[in-house]
């Protein structure tokens, strides 16, 4: 077995070699509720990460439940605004692509952090995908409805990865610890253009 360390500096390296996907801005219509509750839902580095965040609150348990979703959601949503406002966020593309992987390296293997550790690097991989989606709005639209509708979608993934959590519960937390295992493996191949 690959100790944890290991694994996490080869994924680190690995994405550090990668090239920026530049899969989010200028995408599809941006201004509408629809379109912004779609949006999480059409890419698996969004529908990974989101319920990887789920996942690893679930696994954790108590506080996380709530304050790790929550802190992915606000924190992306000021992002987002930060995007709108075109004040740039440096690495927005590789912190996309490394949040798949990190977040996914979290739940397979099943890292016992304390809630505000947790809070802290949900909230920096929050604050990418958010300027992500905040670049995507056009100047002439307002965003708002947009930002609600990716904010609606984000918290219905945390809540799938929860319940899937919840309900693997200690019995088949290996499930879930594949699952996260997974998560990673997809970031691997989004950041090497083979999924």
């Amino acid at each position: 077995m690959i100790p944890a360390k290991r694994l996490c500096l080869s994924a680190i390296l690995f994405l550090a070699a990668a090239m920026p996907a530049y899969a989010h801005v200028g995408i599809g219509t941006t201004s509408s509720f629809t379109a912004g509750f779609m949006h999480p839902l059409s890419g698996l580095d969004h529908m990974t990460v989101m319920i990887a965040v789920g996942l690893w609150a679930a696994l954790k348990g108590g506080k996380a439940i709530w304050a790790w979703p929550a802190a992915f959601v606000g924190v992306m949503l000021a992002g987002a605004g930060l995007g709108m406002a075109h004040v740039p966020v440096p690495f927005v593309e590789p912190g996309i692509l490394a949040s798949v992987v990190a977040l996914g390296l979290l739940v397979a293997l099943a890292v016992d952090l304390p809630v505000a550790a947790g809070v802290a690097i949900i909230g920096l991989f929050a604050l990418f995908h958010g300027h992500a989606h905040g670049t995507e709005v056009p100047e002439d639209a307002g965003g708002l409805e947009y930002m609600a509708g990716f904010a609606a979608a984000t918290v219905l993934l945390h809540a799938t990865g929860i319940a899937a959590g919840l309900r693997l519960g200690m019995r088949f937390r290996g499930l879930a610890r594949v699952a996260g295992a997974a998560c990673a493996a997809i970031g691997v191949g989004l950041a090497f253009g083979v999924v």
